[in-house]
């Protein structure tokens, strides 16, 4: 898995990534009860706003970490939100990218960074 500064993890699977936030920012957020995904489909460039997750403290938005094109979004957890609470890392994905460039990836994170980006 890679890590954004933005609280994102990435995880590769085949030819896609996986995009989800990570238990730091869904600890932050407290209980997420609203989320908004884009549309499958969708290409996007790294920065775009792409998401939109509400909860009882906050609303923020989930930025496209890379270029590419939005295949698959994670339908249960506009359903049930709480998902994202509960398993940030593995039900409470929120969608999933066919990118343009995997060596892309090497900008981001590792988890040991990450544990010291946080603190």
């Amino acid at each position: 898995m890679k890590f954004t500064e933005e609280h994102e993890w990435l995880r590769v699977e085949g030819d896609l990534v996986v995009v989800g936030i990570t238990e730091h920012a869904a600890e932050q957020l407290g209980d997420v009860v609203f989320v908004e995904l884009p549309e499958p489909e969708t290409q996007v460039a790294k920065g775009d706003e792409v998401s939109v997750i509400e909860s009882v403290k906050a609303a923020s938005d989930i930025l496209a970490p890379l270029d590419g094109e939005i295949v698959e979004v994670n339908g249960a957890i506009v359903d049930n939100p709480g998902l994202v609470n509960e398993d940030p890392l593995g039900e409470g994905w929120f969608f999933k990218m066919k990118i343009d460039d995997l060596a892309a990836l090497d900008d981001y994170m590792t988890e040991d960074e990450y544990k010291d980006f946080i603190g």
